[in-house]
């Protein structure tokens, strides 16, 4: 049996983000304009902004913008996605506030758990660019081998704009 999908909308210093959750559970979390927009629902959210994972998000959300390194462990996440992209979903709670990874690091990372002697980092890749929960699972950390910033759903300035407002928190 499915769960409900509710959905509500915040504003943030970045835009206004739609959030997707469940009773028990934050399922998604996009930036208004961004790629793959809501791909992983099943179907269309009831609006509903009263729910304790909305509120639970919400203040996480408040508290990361005003500068604070809240752990993603206190929200209940539940990304949809196979077996490869929730391995590389974890692997992105992973990285701290403020630092960055490369998609060529991460795939090591995934060839380990994996064990597999190579990864691609194309499709590693593109299961950062898949993830539903933006912000609070860090997609946003990940760079080009070269420093680039490349490969953002939300659009390169709103990587650039996050990776900036977390380097200068303390």
């Amino acid at each position: 049996m499915h769960s409900t999908i509710y959905s509500t909308r915040y504003s943030s210093p970045v835009g206004v983000l739609t959030l997707a959750g469940t009773d028990d559970a934050l399922v998604g979390l996009w930036i208004e304009g961004q790629k793959y927009f809501s791909d992983t629902l099943a179907k269309t959210p009831q609006q509903r902004d009263d729910l304790p994972v909305f509120q639970k998000t919400k203040a996480w959300l408040d508290r990361y913008f005003a500068g604070g390194k809240p752990d993603p462990v206190w929200l209940s996440l539940a990304p949809a996605g196979g077996e490869f992209r929730q391995m590389v979903w974890k692997l992105l709670l992973e990285i701290p506030y403020g630092q960055t990874v490369t998609y060529g690091g991460l795939a090591k990372k995934v060839a380990a758990l994996t064990k597999k002697e190579h990864m691609s980092a194309q499709a590693v890749g593109g299961a950062v660019g898949h993830n539903p929960i933006s912000i609070i699972i860090p997609c946003h950390r990940v760079i080009g081998t070269d420093g680039s910033l490349t490969g953002y759903a939300g659009g390169i300035e709103l990587k650039r704009l996050l990776l900036e407002h977390e380097r200068t928190q303390h």
